[in-house]
């Protein structure tokens, strides 16, 4: 099996289990965390903000050079999504974070997150509420974010 069918395979299965995951248990903000799983959220929220601001160079270090982002039209690579955030394509405005939960196994940490977000797509300004899945590796000591997908939610 290919590398992009292998992650597009992993990435249908953690929505999956996120989707069944949120459904079950709704995570408080308030929520203790452990000091990992506080390094996971801060890189994460650390991503959305260098989103809404533009700054491809830091997405550029964070992203895994065979990082994969499912979008609501389809799944494309660093290259691309690097392209479509300098461009102005897609802008991610904000990100209202309503609950995060944060999962470990071994060299990889899964960042599920319920969000609404903003972002202008095609010149439209568009509000949507998502689950958002984020797979980072960790490799030579530094955590790199492989998959970014995004589901959509039916939810206000």
């Amino acid at each position: 099996m290919n590398m992009k069918k292998f992650l597009v395979s992993m990435v249908a299965i953690i929505a999956t289990a996120c989707s069944t995951c949120f459904a079950q248990n709704a995570i408080s903000q308030s929520t203790p965390k452990t000091p990992a799983e506080q390094e996971m959220i801060n890189l994460s929220r650390n991503k959305w903000q260098w989103m809404a601001e533009k700054n491809a160079d830091k997405l550029a270090e964070l992203f895994h050079d065979e990082a994969q982002f499912v979008h609501m039209g389809g799944y494309w690579g660093k290259t691309q999504e690097l392209n479509t955030i300098r461009s102005g394509g897609i802008w991610y405005k904000n990100a209202d974070i309503h609950s995060e939960e944060v999962k470990f196994t071994e060299n990889t940490a899964v960042v599920y997150s319920r969000i609404h977000l903003d972002a202008v797509v095609g010149g439209n300004e568009v509000r949507n509420p998502f689950i958002v899945s984020e797979v980072y590796v960790k490799e030579n000591g530094k955590w790199l974010l492989s998959v970014l997908a995004f589901t959509k939610t039916m939810g206000k």
